[in-house]
């Protein structure tokens, strides 16, 4: 598993100085098309479409796929729900595409939104009111126009009645309201942090008609009126959904929509299995699969289709700030609250011995919180990092002031005698003594760790992991239970350990607070797995949060990284720094260099019946 399989889909990051999106005294009147962290925007207010898509892409056939990434309460192996912005349910993959937001993403940029139900805005010089003018041809799949009366109380509902992930990145949205149908006015609290209005602009726009007869709260399969690229088809819970093109898109012509949602059908399959569903893939059951699994990538692609050229791979570059990708332990547990306990914990992981024997060499150890990015930090820290953490000396440990915290490396071996004979000292000195080959604490009770997981691809990582840990007397075993059970339990923080990963926006803000702050540990069903609460990673939040400028942005994430690897929150595991991709050859895509900051697919990709009818004819 990359966590792309177990992360919140990105779907629009920060802005600060929103004043600074032009200059100061104009931007209380001026009009904007597109909105970035920083104000700096790649493309005009005249452009026809983004770079990496081919504007004469061709509409039609079918692409199918099992989804790389889910958002809120969707589930990667199963659902029973189609509202996939409560925490009740497990919601379906893809049901974002149903939706029209104010602003659409920009995949070739960190972060830059450009103008999609709204046509434009005009940003108070305070950088505190938002005001969106909507585009008159916008509408429903029934008909009716999208207004800013809807978009008003779409925000609103969020607010009060969204998935606990989103009431919290909401936290310094103020109101939103609607002047007449034509102009949304949306405003935010004095302070607020740079990603709220991006985040605002990302959200997906109800029609408040229809929630006026069905309840918003509530996990259903009824198919909620969308105003998207697509609209829900055929489906059957638990296996498998289809989006239908709406063929007479009221914005297929926008910038932001030319030479994309070029398939009449997207299907998302569901399997519980990984084996099952690789085994369907090689059945052509669906098209394009993105492998996470690198002894599948390494030893499995050699099936008839394989051979013969009828099924391509391809490695995408992936530009993305990778996270933190690892055992996450349950700090609500006593057990786990001592630094020196987990650090042990990191001393057992063999990662070189696991990436050579387990992963066929695949794979890079992550160390940082913001992996794959300038925004780790690295050396010693410089005099604009040393003047945000010298207000927290002896809160912290030494060592975030000298070269951040990395895990061990070992040979390869599996021979790590020294890491285990360290990793003892530590429990001993923490309280967890070592009896007749059994650890336990003060009180006698056994020192027991339950890995929970979905999946039994991951058996091997654990069963190597498992092994050392037994040699430092910690009784640990794996406990697979169902995709929902699982939801269930990371939600409710009934577990002692797994595997998660953190990923967090190419600029990072107000989305941090959701994985790393004291109240979002708190919350049930946030992205706090292992339930991170420091005063000290809470007030460097914050620092990062009010940056103003990429910058200060790079030297208060390189400090809070600093921090969080001292602390030992979790036993980093990997990363790649690529997409590798599967897919049955009917596929056309852009010749124009892929975005660097999403996959895009199915997004730019389309059907080539060409390529189709020798499939057909070959099989």
């Amino acid at each position: 598993m990359t966590i792309t399989r177990r992360n919140a889909l990105v779907i629009g990051v920060g802005a600060l100085a929103a004043a600074r999106l032009a200059p100061a005294c104009a931007a209380a009147e001026s009009e904007h098309h597109g909105i970035s962290a920083f104000g700096d925007l790649k493309y005009p207010p005249d452009f026809k479409h983004f770079d990496y898509v081919d504007p004469n892409a061709p509409k039609g056939g079918q692409f199918s796929q099992i989804g790389p990434a889910r958002l809120n309460n969707q589930n990667f192996q199963t659902f029973n729900s189609l509202n996939s912005f409560i925490l009740k349910g497990d919601a379906a993959q893809g049901m974002e595409l149903t939706f029209a937001a104010l602003m659409a993403r920009a995949a070739d940029e960190p972060d830059a939104m450009y103008s999609y139900a709204a046509r434009a805005v005009r940003i108070s010089a305070d950088g505190l009111t938002y005001r969106y003018l909507m585009r008159p041809e916008a509408r429903f799949h029934d008909g009716t126009r999208l207004t800013a009366q809807d978009a008003a109380f779409s925000l609103t509902i969020l607010k009060d009645k969204g998935h606990p992930l989103v009431v919290q990145q909401l936290n310094d949205f103020d109101r939103a309201e609607a002047e007449d149908d034509a102009t949304l006015v949306v405003r935010f609290k004095p302070g607020r942090g740079r990603t709220v209005p991006l985040y605002v602009a990302s959200l997906p726009i109800f029609s408040r008609a229809y929630y006026t007869t069905h309840p918003f709260d509530q996990s259903t399969l009824d198919i909620p009126l969308g105003s998207g690229a697509y609209r829900v088809g055929h489906f059957d819970a638990g296996h498998y959904i289809e989006y239908e093109r709406v063929k007479d898109f009221w914005g297929a012509t926008l910038p932001v929509a030319v030479g994309m949602s070029n398939f009449d059908t997207v299907r998302y399959e569901f399997y519980r299995d990984r084996e099952v569903g690789f085994i369907g893939f090689t059945a052509k059951n669906y098209l394009l699969r993105e492998e996470f699994t690198s002894r599948v990538w390494a030893t499995r692609y050699d099936f008839p289709a394989a051979r013969d050229g009828r099924v391509k791979r391809d490695t995408l570059a992936d530009g993305t700030l990778s996270g933190a990708q690892g055992w996450f332990p349950n700090l609500r547990r006593e057990k786990f609250k001592d630094r020196r306990v987990r650090e042990a914990l990191i001393d057992a992981f063999d990662f070189e011995w696991t990436n050579k024997n387990v992963m066929y060499g695949a794979y890079q150890r992550t160390i940082s919180m913001f992996q794959n990015s300038p925004l780790m930090a690295t050396g010693k820290p410089g005099a604009e990092e040393l003047a945000l953490l010298e207000p927290f000396r002896g809160k912290v440990p030494d060592e975030v002031f000298g070269e951040p915290y990395v895990p061990p490396v070992n040979d390869g071996s599996g021979q790590i005698r020294p890491l285990l004979a360290k990793a003892s000292a530590l429990l001993t000195q923490a309280g967890f003594t070592l009896k007749n080959g059994k650890r336990t604490d003060t009180k006698g009770e056994p020192f027991t760790i339950e890995f929970l997981v979905d999946d039994p691809t991951f058996e091997p990582h654990h069963l190597a992991y498992i092994k050392n840990l037994a040699m430092l007397g910690i009784d640990a075993k794996i406990r697979e239970v169902d995709a929902v059970q699982y939801k269930a339990r990371l939600d409710d923080r009934d577990f002692d350990v797994t595997v998660e990963r953190l990923t967090f926006a190419n600029t990072p803000g107000d989305e941090l607070r959701t994985y790393l702050s004291s109240a979002s540990a708190r919350i049930n069903g946030s992205f706090n797995i292992g339930g991170i609460a420091d005063p000290v990673v809470d007030a460097l939040v914050e620092k990062v949060i009010a940056s103003d400028s990429r910058h200060a942005l790079t030297v208060a994430c390189r400090a809070l990284d600093r921090v969080i690897r001292a602390a030992r929150y979790w036993v980093p595991q990997w990363y790649r720094a690529s997409h590798l991709i599967a897919y049955w050859d009917v596929f056309g895509r852009p010749s124009a260099p892929p975005p660097l900051y999403d996959r895009a697919i199915p997004d730019i990709w389309w059907y080539d019946r060409d390529k189709a009818s020798k499939i057909e004819r070959a099989g």
